[in-house]
């Protein structure tokens, strides 16, 4: 009988602000602002009210328009770059909130800059996105000198006052110095090895979600496998077409994407990592990670989900992409030049409170809603693999495989299981290539996948 493992859920919350990720010459900085310090740091306010639960900022009642200005906010280390994100929530067509900043600028402050809105495009003008001291380059701050404030400015608006108001709970600001992705030790980042750790995930092919949008997608399409990795339900078509940046017609707007998670219940921010046992943190904490690279495997842009990493501290990523990209392993120094020296820009997301996908036994085991098979990993793989299963109730459970000619091969499970996330190790040193069934019997629920075996 192979071992079967049972993993505890996490939670982790960011810290409150302002606070220096990790030790380097020119440090990155993340500062977050939730919605008790954005009602108490409100420096100007049009029509903006907390709402009745208390954990997110409205319009007030009867009116179809209303903004803030919060208080200038100043980071501990100068920075000439930044990744803003949000978190909050248009419920319909008729209402959308539209986030600015600005900067300071010949002894004053530069022009309010439109660094992005949610969700549908119902403004009369959209705004600015440069000045003489810098741009909005798409979804990051470009600064030509260096600075160490800022001010965010939150417009809400909906068609008619009897419709619902659009809601904002977290603002980020990820800020960082250019020097320090210009110099990227990629020797080191290479021999950075941490240990093995695998996030089973449905897999979505951005190809087959849809003929037409298919190319422009693995934004979204990562981003829906990170959804369903937390066992919440989306449909990457629906989820790709709301993340849709109506403005610019672009599907890989980085604020876009993090903040359509948070409509499903992900805490989440447009983020940088400089090290590949950052990641295996966040991972372990619970997190997930969405990493954009570029060349040389991806010169045109590229998202992809990290999945972990193997015993010999290789990444693992789930790479939309690829037909077979589920668990897909890269040449590792050619993944870490195409995302540390691009930056390193990601999207990281935790679990909210809200996110009601799962609940917790009195040992703290994560019991699953479903009854979820995932794809095995490694796949193709040689000789061994493992296999990942939830079950949302205790029972008798059986893990079976089988050849393509129905004969069942070997047992790897046939007990009594608590409720939860399990994997087990299937090692077929014994058996020829070629192609298996794996199977699960638990309560009614049966379901079987294939897998490779290539020797």
């Amino acid at each position: 009988m192979n071992k079967i493992k049972q993993y505890a859920s996490f939670s982790l919350f960011f810290l409150l602000l302002p606070c220096i990720l990790f030790a380097q010459n020119y440090p990155d900085q993340q500062y977050v602002i939730r919605t008790d310090s954005i009602f108490t740091n409100i420096e100007t306010n049009q029509g903006i009210v907390l709402g009745t639960d208390g954990k997110s900022i409205m319009l007030q009642e009867g009116i179809n328009d209303g903004y803030v200005i919060l208080k200038p906010q100043y980071s501990q280390s100068p920075f000439n770059e930044g990744l803003p994100s949000w978190n909050g929530s248009a419920p319909n067509s008729y209402s959308s909130f539209k986030v600015q900043m600005r900067f300071p600028y010949n002894g004053g402050w530069s022009p309010w800059l439109t660094v992005g809105f949610w969700k549908s495009n119902i403004w009369g003008s959209y705004g600015s996105l440069t000045y003489d001291g810098g741009y909005i380059d798409y979804d990051n701050v470009k600064l030509n000198s260096y600075q160490s404030a800022w001010q965010f400015k939150i417009i809400m608006t909906r068609t008619s006052s009897d419709k619902e108001s659009p809601t904002i709970n977290k603002l980020s600001f990820f800020v960082s110095d250019s020097r320090t992705t210009n110099s990227v030790n990629l020797t080191s980042i290479v021999n950075d090895n941490p240990e093995a750790i695998f996030i089973p995930t449905e897999f979505v092919y951005q190809y087959g979600v849809d003929p037409v949008i298919g190319p422009d997608i693995c934004s979204p399409t990562s981003v829906s496998m990170i959804l369903k990795s937390y066992n919440i339900q989306v449909d990457p078509y629906q989820f790709a077409v709301a993340t849709r940046d109506p403005y610019f017609n672009m599907f890989g707007i980085w604020p876009r994407v993090v903040q359509n998670a948070s409509e499903y219940g992900l805490d989440g921010a447009v983020t940088r990592y400089r090290s590949w046992s950052e990641v295996r943190d966040v991972l372990a904490n619970g997190g997930r990670i969405s990493m954009s690279v570029g060349s040389p495997l991806y010169p045109v842009g590229h998202l992809l989900m990290i999945a972990g990493f193997t015993s010999d501290g290789k990444p693992i990523v789930h790479d939309s992409a690829k037909p077979n990209g589920y668990s897909y392993v890269y040449n590792k120094t050619s993944l870490s030049q195409s995302w540390f020296v691009k930056g390193g820009v990601a999207y990281t997301f935790y679990l909210t409170d809200s996110a009601t996908v799962s609940v917790e036994n009195s040992n703290g085991i994560m019991i699953a809603d479903d009854y979820i098979l995932y794809q095995n990993y490694p796949n193709p793989f040689n000789p061994s693999t493992t296999i990942s299963f939830s079950i949302p109730q205790a029972g008798q459970t059986k893990i079976s495989v089988y050849d393509m000619l129905g004969t069942e091969v070997e047992i790897l499970v046939n007990q009594y299981l608590e409720a939860g996330l399990h994997q087990t190790q299937f090692n077929a040193k014994n058996l020829a290539s070629g192609i298996y069934i794996y199977r699960i019997e638990s309560g009614n629920f049966t379901q079987a996948k294939r897998m490779i075996l290539l020797k």
